[in-house]
């Protein structure tokens, strides 16, 4: 079987403001990268529009309603301090959540062993009742909620390899006994959160804080020998990856130092883990990564291991 590639066009609709790092130039990089021969086996699929029953699984209907009329009939709308809308912009974070809930029921329907999802805005950020950090809604926690909710399975892991804390869904699955979320982030940094202290209520979360400047043999340590041997221990019947690459070393927003092979690296240990305990069924999300060239050669090495390992 053959990766899936879920994406859409209006995701290129979410406009943010001059100068401001997730920026439309992100998706078109990476499609530059995956428009070249070697992808041409992929599976590639429109991303459907989210519901609202999808955005409730995670956020209040108040926090719905606030995205939704907050986006401008022109220019932007200031969310927080470094989150924005435009005209467009609720359009593409539904179908950032929709091209999730399609993923996973694709690979869980067994269409294919695993996909990735190109779209933005991204999500990681987004917590119950608080967009920030250029997310809106929390996509990939969403996705992990929908396999419970409408798949009935009973353990679900999220993995998070974007150099900034996955705050968001933290808060969202923080009460959820059936998933457990792992994240290897730089600490400090933004958003503050992701200290190894911060468990979840059932003991479910793992954070793996890495010091600004250390590169591939901290991360593999962490992932390695920690974070995956307590995901494998777990068993899930799904892994969802919320996939930055914004802890390159070339990237303007932080201080790690990782290389374009540490990512074909990491998916490729999580795979492993995959297809020991849930027949290699891996729904990646597109979370962070400021620096184009870093970002493109990262998703492409990503994207080419699932193929790899999918075939």
């Amino acid at each position: 079987m053959t990766t899936l590639l879920f994406s859409h066009d209006q995701c290129l609709d979410h406009v943010t403001p001059p100068g401001h790092p997730e920026r439309v130039e992100r998706l078109e990089a990476i499609g530059r990268a995956l428009a070249k021969p070697e992808f041409d086996a992929l599976d590639r699929r429109a991303a459907p529009m989210g519901e609202e029953k999808h955005v409730r699984l995670a956020h209040p209907l108040a926090h719905l309603d606030r995205i939704r009329t907050s986006e401008p009939v022109e220019g932007y709308a200031q969310i927080d301090a470094d989150t924005s809308m435009a005209p467009g912009s609720f359009n593409a974070a539904m179908r950032a959540i929709g091209g999730n809930i399609a993923a996973v029921d694709a690979v869980l329907s067994g269409e294919a062993s695993n996909a990735f999802v190109m779209t933005r805005p991204p999500g990681h950020h987004a917590e119950k009742a608080k967009p920030m950090g250029f997310c809106l809604f929390a996509n990939v926690a969403i996705a992990a909620l929908h396999a419970i909710e409408h798949h009935g399975l009973d353990r679900v892991a999220v993995l998070d390899f974007d150099v900034h804390h996955g705050n968001g869904t933290q808060d969202v699955l923080w009460n959820e006994s059936g998933v457990r979320f792992a994240s290897s982030h730089q600490m400090p940094l933004y958003p503050g959160t992701g200290a190894p202290n911060e468990t979840g209520a059932y003991d479910q979360i793992r954070n793996a804080a890495l010091d600004s400047g250390s590169g591939s043999q901290l991360m593999r340590e962490a992932w390695g020998e920690h974070i995956l041997p307590w995901i494998e221990d777990y068993e899930p019947q799904l892994i969802l990856v919320s996939a930055g690459f914004d802890a390159h070393a070339a990237d303007p927003l932080a201080g790690l130092n990782w290389r374009t092979e540490d990512y074909a690296w990491v998916t490729d240990r999580i795979v492993d883990v995959a297809e020991k305990v849930c027949e290699g069924r891996v729904v990646s999300s597109l979370e962070g990564g400021y620096d184009l060239d870093a970002l493109a050669q990262g998703t492409a090495a990503h994207v080419k291991t699932l193929m790899e390992r999918g075939a």
